[in-house]
């Protein structure tokens, strides 16, 4: 079949934007891609009718691949469906747009487009398929030199500068192709590149702001073990591997150290929260923090918890003789002399860790393709632990959860003072998928003006100040441990204290906008239909 001028030109233009959206991704040093990415998908859209849908997948696809293949790592086949579904989801608002074209201005077309977008990336941040690792505004993780506002504004005023970026590059070449009169576009090239100034100049501002943080006499340590994420959960390595953490502890910490971090499931040996203290694998670890009575550990376990003949919720799993339980991937404090803590992973990994509700007549096949069947348990809410000498008070940040701005600041509003995320990030191999992840980090730091201190199981373990800069590190395939005296700030961001208003103003617009579109369509269809009669 012979392919049309205009069908290759509109081939290309999708690749182009695949391309450029996936090139401006972390680890890549090409961010500001971004502000093109979405450009040759508007051209589409302006120039044909016929076949968007297939265009704007395909660029899709390409930024998705591109971006997030490493999830393949750890189930090749569920690596793949979250690809293909995550891509036909970002189609949506594109699709709106393309329809809205028809009943709606140029310009209220393309702000509509705005706001449904910036609600689509809400959604997908509170939805139980929760997927948020392409939000737009996460792209600019390692510039934190120029998104110092985001702790006014959180990821979702990265999203809408983008969006406008792109927008105003559109209206910029359209302008130029109907009329190449300078004052047709000239006034939309300066906002084009007069907006990105005036935040750069802002986030200097910012940058350069002094709080003033409470001093910082004592150290905090992380240990990074480097054990393979695949073997961990062996039973016949649980002892060698706390051995080894107990080993790397005592090497790093001091007189002044308060506050040990171990990663995520560190403690991997099942157990019920009620007999962790009993725990045969657990004793050594128990002896250590009597050793140390002035230090707190907070690290990764697996535990369970047993609810007797009442099914509490809607995770719990029976037993065969009747009673209910939910297992969790936890975090512990264990200080000497103190009742044990924990904290429930609340933000789970779709598929691996949750199944959703409306899918949970698929859970043999994700059983099969590497995910859970019952899902683990959770948290209602975000909790806070206090350090042995009482300054300090962290929050257990559990992998995947780090992702989530909106949820992390509730840590800051419950008083943490410290952001400690323990991660295992070994499941992908040395992909970007470590690097994007760590990069992510920064943002909560510069979101709620709080350091950052990170143990992952290997690749990378760090400490971020509060500006968003990695001040120490450790590689990928390296054991060892970083330590700091981190600095306390008790301050309150505009992020941390009204959250995602962006996405809350994106929500009301972005249904008016459908709704009207909803309308027209219905009142286009009956009109047709009379017109047939």
């Amino acid at each position: 079949m012979k392919v049309s001028t205009s069908s290759k030109k509109y081939w290309a233009y999708s690749v182009l934007s695949g391309l450029l959206l996936f090139f401006s991704w972390p680890p890549y040093p090409l961010a500001f891609l971004i502000v093109l990415g979405f450009v040759p998908l508007f051209l589409i859209a302006e120039s044909t009718n016929k076949g968007f849908f297939k265009y704007v997948f395909t660029a899709m696809l390409i930024w998705n691949i591109g971006a997030t293949w490493w999830v393949c790592n750890s189930t090749l086949i569920g690596g793949i469906s979250a690809i293909i579904a995550n891509s036909l989801l970002m189609c949506i608002p594109w699709i709106a747009y393309h329809k809205s074209k028809q009943f709606l201005t140029p310009i209220t077309a393309l702000v509509g487009f705005i706001s449904i977008w910036l609600y689509f990336e809400y959604i997908h941040l509170n939805w139980e398929l929760s997927w948020p690792w392409l939000t737009l505004g996460n792209v600019f993780a390692n510039n934190t030199h120029f998104i110092q506002w985001y702790s006014y504004t959180g990821v979702a005023g990265g999203s809408l500068f983008i969006l406008l970026e792109n927008i105003l590059l559109l209206i910029v070449i359209t302008k130029w192709h109907s009329n190449k009169n300078i004052k047709n576009w000239l006034p939309f090239a300066g906002l084009f590149f007069v907006i990105p100034f005036l935040l750069w100049v802002w986030s200097n501002t910012l940058e350069r702001k002094n709080y003033q943080p409470l001093t910082a006499t004592k150290n905090i340590v992380a240990i990074q073990p480097n054990v393979n994420a695949y073997e961990k959960f062996s039973i016949e390595s649980a002892s060698q591997q706390i051995n080894n953490l107990i080993q790397l502890s005592e090497k790093a910490i001091d007189t002044n150290t308060v506050l040990i971090l171990w990663p995520e499931t560190a403690m991997s040996v099942g157990e019920w929260q009620n007999l962790v203290a009993q725990n045969r694998y657990y004793q050594p670890v128990f002896a250590f923090m009597q050793k140390h009575p002035s230090v707190t550990l907070i690290s990764g376990i697996e535990t369970f918890k047993n609810y007797g003949n009442i099914k509490e919720t809607i995770t719990a799993k029976q037993t065969d003789i009747g009673t209910y339980y939910d297992n969790f991937n936890a975090a512990i404090k264990i200080t000497a002399g103190s009742p044990l803590e924990f904290y429930n992973k609340s933000k789970l990994v779709p598929g691996v860790e949750a199944l959703p509700s409306f899918l949970q007549i698929l859970s043999p096949v994700f059983e099969k393709f590497g995910g859970s069947t019952g899902g683990y348990g959770k948290s209602a809410e975000a909790a806070v632990f206090t350090s042995a000498d009482k300054n300090y008070i962290a929050a257990p940040i559990i992998c995947y959860e780090s992702i989530y701005g909106d949820y992390i600041r509730t840590y800051v509003e419950k008083k943490a003072t410290l952001l400690s995320i323990i991660t295992n990030d070994g499941w992908w191999g040395n992909t970007p998928g470590y690097q994007q992840h760590l990069a992510y980090a920064k943002l909560r730091a510069i979101e709620n003006n709080r350091w950052v201190i990170r143990s992952a199981n290997t690749g990378v373990s760090a400490i971020i100040d509060n500006k968003g800069n990695i001040l120490q590190s450790l590689g990928w395939d390296k054991q060892g441990f970083v330590k700091a005296n981190i600095p306390l700030y008790t301050n309150i961001t505009a992020y941390t204290k009204h959250g995602d208003i962006i996405y809350f103003i994106a929500e009301g617009a972005a249904v008016t906008v459908l709704l009207i579109l909803l309308y027209m369509a219905i009142v286009q269809k009956l009109f047709s239909k009379n017109k047939k009669k």
